[in-house]
């Protein structure tokens, strides 16, 4: 009996409902449990044991090591993981990915589900007339899990029977009788498959397949695994070509992973195997070096045994591949020039809710520390390198220097205006497109908010930069008096922020912007005792006293801006530090 074209598209065929199946099971679970699973990520701490059993987890829950791994570089793209919790992260999901093998062995081989998987479609489809999204996409994963099968019992009955087909045997003895060269030319295959096919779940089973049918024996098929390992890797480096230094890492990191777990095993390989085939007999398996249908059970346990080892064995090496990644893929420094170009926003960066903000804010936060701080500092004739340091905020003051002086309206039309209008399209986009949580929404419009106060800063600026510039050398000493403690007041608060961004006693430093924030709001009720006096002393003239209140309260608005925008973009309220602040000023009342 010839195996003719018509046979080949079958098994195409078949294939193709087994892939299908199996991403209609995985994108229900993932719209199912998709929100949790992102959310265990993103909240990743730097413990390797912690992410290897959050990688193994979620690739358990949806069935995709793929999935996992496109989700990983993502979040590394959008610095939401490092370098190190995204390799322990693709460890676990190496684990996860082997619980796939075994529900193919069990269920394909050792039970039948052909029976009962076309009633578990329709039963399916009645769960996609529910109002309720949860029960659709239960619905979703019913069907998907039940096509799987399908297409796994179709891929069975595609696969040319030896029997029938004796030629396929003695083309196959060729290429399976070289020894150790048979080995590597099965894990070429075995890779070759998985990066077409782009899915080690659907190279596993065809695997499975071949050996439950007699065409290959088991260390052949062992080597195909190995080649699946490296092959599933091509996905996360096919992502990661148009995305940043973090991402690439991120995928290269898993590529080195895998490759190193096969050239260990390849050393091991027959002995490895013989405990393999030693563990399977005692779990009341046959001998799969005998037994043909034993091989799926000793296959399965093969994935599983090598990729726990394998993680356990390079667990301890993450930093120093992490090292290697980084040689290998340098990091790129965002350029300083050209800031009225967006650096973050990528509609890349869509894909996911959290990805969203993260990359919102990395952008609102690069905006306020460079270009709003430069107008901000240029804008009042100080120098930036001057707030930075350690000298006093009376020396910084008497440093002035003109030729800081800034165009402040020029300066947002060329680098403020274009970016405040992607950062609000792309928050408008997020929210409009992606399914988000209370929450998530929130925090998108505190980014917006803390994008709109950078607009209002700059208001500010230009209103009260103009009459410092008047003043600065002004003959009346008074009136540069006031000036120059306008300064100092901005000053001081831009030093806390730089020092609240940079430090690690956030609380601390939090505290502090609490308290001037406090103070700037109470002087714009209050009003400046001293501008009254000098008035009533007739020490200033009516046209500079209506600028100093004018620019009174422009200062303690632009003190006020700023502490919020900080408060946005760098930390939220935290309890303990309002309760902190509470305390302080129980004590100062008390004091009083």
């Amino acid at each position: 009996m010839e195996y003719g074209i018509k046979d080949i598209l079958e098994l195409i065929g078949s294939l193709g409902l087994f892939l299908f199946g199996m991403k209609v099971m995985s994108d229900a679970l993932l719209l199912l449990a998709g929100d949790q699973m992102r959310d265990i990520l993103a909240r990743m701490t730097s413990n390797r044991f912690l992410g290897i059993v959050t990688g193994f987890l979620i690739t358990s829950v949806i069935q995709s090591s793929s999935a996992t791994t496109l989700m990983v570089v993502s979040f590394s793209n959008a610095s939401l993981l490092t370098l190190t919790e995204s390799i322990s992260v693709i460890m676990g999901a190496n684990i996860g990915t082997t619980i796939t093998a075994w529900l193919i062995t069990i269920l394909g081989f050792k039970v039948s589900m052909s029976a009962i998987a076309l009633p578990l479609v329709g039963f399916g489809f009645l769960f996609t007339f529910s109002k309720k999204e949860k029960a659709k996409h239960w619905g979703g994963f019913i069907i998907g899990f039940a096509l799987l099968f399908i297409g796994l019992q179709f891929l069975k009955e595609a696969m040319p029977n030896i029997n029938e087909n004796p030629e396929i045997l003695a083309f196959l003895n060729q290429y399976t009788d070289a020894g150790f060269w048979s080995v590597l030319l099965f894990l070429l295959i075995g890779t070759l498959l998985t990066v077409v096919i782009q899915s080690s779940s659907a190279t596993m089973a065809l695997t499975i397949i071949m050996t439950a049918e007699g065409w290959i024996p088991f260390e052949l098929a062992a080597a195909m695994v190995l080649g699946e390992n490296i092959g599933t890797t091509i996905t996360a480096n096919l992502a990661a070509l148009v995305a940043n230094y973090q991402a690439k890492r991120t995928a290269r990191a898993h590529l080195i992973f895998n490759i190193a777990g096969v050239v260990w095993m390849l050393v091991v390989f027959y002995p490895f195997l013989d405990m393999i085939s030693w563990l399977a007999q005692k779990t009341g398996s046959e001998n799969p070096y005998i037994t043909a249908l034993a091989i799926p059970v000793a296959i399965s346990l093969f994935h599983t045994v090598f990729n726990i080892l394998n993680t356990f064995f390079l667990v301890w090496f993450v930093k120093p591949m992490a090292k290697i990644v980084e040689r290998m893929v340098p990091a790129k420094v965002i350029p300083e020039m050209g800031i009225e170009e967006p650096k973050f926003l990528s509609d890349k960066m869509l894909k996911y809710p959290e990805t969203a903000i993260a990359t919102l804010v990395d952008e609102s936060k690069y905006l306020y520390k460079n270009t709003i701080f430069e107008i901000v500092a240029h804008g009042l004739n100080i120098s930036r390198e001057d707030i930075r340091s350690d000298l006093k905020a009376k020396k910084v003051v008497k440093r002035s220097r003109r030729d800081l002086k800034a165009d402040v309206r020029e300066l947002y039309l060329t680098k403020v205006k274009s970016i405040y209008g992607e950062i609000i399209r792309f928050a408008t986009r997020a929210q409009s497109t992606l399914k988000m949580k209370d929450a998530q929404n929130n925090r998108i419009m505190e980014i917006k908010l803390a994008n709109r106060k950078m607009v209002e800063i700059i208001r500010d600026v230009q209103a009260l930069g103009l009459n410092v510039s008047k003043y600065l050398y002004s003959e009346n000493k008074e009136v540069k008096k006031m000036y120059d403690g306008f300064r100092r007041k901005v000053v001081k608060v831009l030093r806390i922020i730089y020092l609240f961004r940079t430090e690690e006693d956030q609380e601390f430093y939090q505290i502090k912007l609490t308290e001037l924030k406090e103070e700037a709001e109470k002087n714009i009720l209050e009003g400046n005792k001293e501008i009254n006096k000098l008035i009533r002393e007739d020490k200033i003239k009516a046209d500079t006293a209506s600028s100093l209140v004018n620019d009174h309260d422009n200062v303690n608005s632009l003190i006020k801006n700023l502490i919020e925008v900080a408060e946005l973009l760098y930390g939220h309220k935290d309890p303990l530090v309002e309760s902190g602040i509470k305390k302080k000023k129980k004590k100062k009342k008390k004091a009083a």
